[in-house]
């Protein structure tokens, strides 16, 4: 083999591996823009000098980020996001890409004048030799653009690097549509499981305040479910469960089950236990391959009070009751096997009263349950932050806890606050 044959398949072995480390980058996260951030990281040095990717949103155009060779260059962190701002006009490079043209190989001399345009113009800033430009293109339409420069100090690029870095391109408008899909899935998903949640009645002189998060890691709808009605003899109903599964027929069975529970509660008025036996008995007739958790729980008490909670569990993690001093306690009598396992037990109730100020929360597991955690530090950690919270109200209170524990949840997370006066 002669010298240029040598170099030609080593080039192209180089070509390969670069499209390996690529596609790896990409994979090994399911955030659009970290991806993006580490093929950039890739690219340069062993591509280019410097990398710049910008994406589409909404009508305008978004850096997500810009990565040198030198990091000194850079006026900050390649994790620093420029304001959107409108798509840029003109024959610059970025705006020619932009308008699905490319991929191209542009001179120094073809750059335009430095101030012309509106377009990032990080070409001029870097000393920039020749650029390489391609517009991430899917089924037709574009959704962002790959800069890519050498300085004048190295080989420049030449026509043999375009289909390079078209493919490149590629796999990056992949990606970015890729999330757009899952951003738009996961919406959906939300808004059919927001519209299987009811309303909480109002029961003053006591708050009432009842919360949903989806989870932050699946596009999928999910099986937790809070409710809260008030029945016939004048018991208020608190009620949070969770049917096993990730998905939509988690969702139709907990919409089931809910509707069930709500017309048994109704029509038989009978302690916690045996409510949740009928049910049980129920979903095993209906649904016989089907488990779930949940907390029946019976407010009981006149409208001014002395108030006492009467609750029966199957499977479900226990109330947490705080008084208005700050002491807590797990509410973890009345356990029992989830709904489905056997149709044929007994279920106990157990009663406790609800001093005046405390607060009562039943919640699911998502709030508590981490990926290589103990449950009990996150029991513990759930206690503190309710005790610490104990005097805000109870809206306050399920929104902080949604959004403050619940941030890095695996799982959807369903609330139910009870404030006593």
């Amino acid at each position: 083999m002669d010298d240029d044959a040598g170099r030609a398949l080593q080039d192209a072995l180089d070509r390969l591996a670069l499209l390996s480390a690529a596609t790896a980058a990409l994979a090994s996260t399911l955030d659009a823009d970290t991806g993006m951030r580490r093929v950039s990281r890739t690219l340069v040095p062993q591509l280019g000098d410097w990398c710049a990717i910008h994406a589409l949103d909404g009508g305008a155009v978004r850096q997500v980020c810009l990565v040198h060779r030198d990091p000194a260059r850079l006026a900050g962190p390649d994790t620093a996001e420029p304001q959107p701002a409108a798509p840029p006009t003109g024959r610059g490079p970025l705006a020619r890409v932009l308008r699905g043209e490319g991929p191209l190989l542009v001179p120094r001399s073809q750059f335009p004048a430095p101030g012309a345009g509106d377009e990032p113009a990080p070409y001029h800033a870097f000393d920039t030799g020749t650029l390489l430009a391609a517009p991430l293109l899917v089924r037709g339409e574009v959704l962002g653009a790959l800069l890519l420069g050498r300085g004048g100090d190295r080989a420049p690029f030449e026509a043999d690097h375009l289909p390079l870095v078209q493919d490149l391109a590629h796999r990056l408008g992949l990606t970015l549509d890729n999330a757009r899909l899952h951003h738009e899935t996961q919406r959906i998903a939300e808004r059919l499981q927001r519209s299987l949640l009811p309303q909480v009645p109002d029961i003053a002189p006591l708050g009432l305040a009842a919360g949903y998060q989806p989870s932050q890691t699946t596009a999928e709808v999910g099986g937790d479910w809070y409710d809260c009605f008030v029945l016939p003899q004048g018991d208020t109903a608190l009620i949070i469960g969770d049917v096993t599964g990730h998905d939509l027929q988690a969702t139709v069975t907990m919409s089931q089950l809910r509707n069930m529970l709500r017309g048994v509660a109704c029509d038989r008025q009978e302690p916690a236990g045996k409510i949740l036996a009928r049910l049980d008995r129920a979903n095993h007739t209906l649904y016989p391959t089907t488990t779930a958790t949940c907390v029946y729980a019976l407010l009981k008490g006149g409208r001014r009070g002395p108030w006492a909670l009467e609750w029966s569990r199957a499977g479900h993690p226990p109330p947490l009751l705080v008084e208005a001093g700050g002491d807590s306690r797990y509410l973890d009598d009345a356990g029992g096997l989830p709904l489905g396992v056997s149709a044929d037990i007994s279920r106990a109730e157990a009663r406790a009263p609800l001093p005046p100020g405390s607060t009562l929360l039943l919640y699911t597991d998502g709030l508590v349950e981490r990926r290589g955690e103990v449950l009990d530090r996150g029991m513990t950690r759930l206690r503190r932050e309710l005790a610490s919270r104990a005097a805000e109200p109870v809206e306050t209170l399920v929104e902080h806890l949604l959004h403050g524990m619940g941030a890095d949840a695996d799982d959807d997370i369903a609330l139910l606050a009870l404030r006593v006066p």
